[in-house]
């Protein structure tokens, strides 16, 4: 995954994290906005998180931002 998408879903869990505790879940859809203004970027972490880390719908944001910080 492209560096500037692991640094923008490292920023949208810190933001969760602060905002709903150590336990909230998110989803890939976190990422982006309500509108499919990017495609391209949408499907790229929709096949990190679904293809490639066979992820559930929901994961705890901690997780998800110590897999992208480790560069999994």
């Amino acid at each position: 995954m492209r560096p500037s998408l692991r640094a923008k879903a490292i920023a949208v869990c810190d933001n969760k994290i602060a905002k709903k505790g150590e336990a909230v879940g998110l989803s890939f859809y976190a990422f982006f906005a309500n509108r499919n203004d990017d495609p391209d970027a949408l499907m790229e972490v929709a096949e990190w998180w679904i293809k490639t880390h066979r992820l559930d719908h929901f994961e705890a944001a901690v997780k998800i931002r110590e897999m992208m910080r480790s560069g999994k």
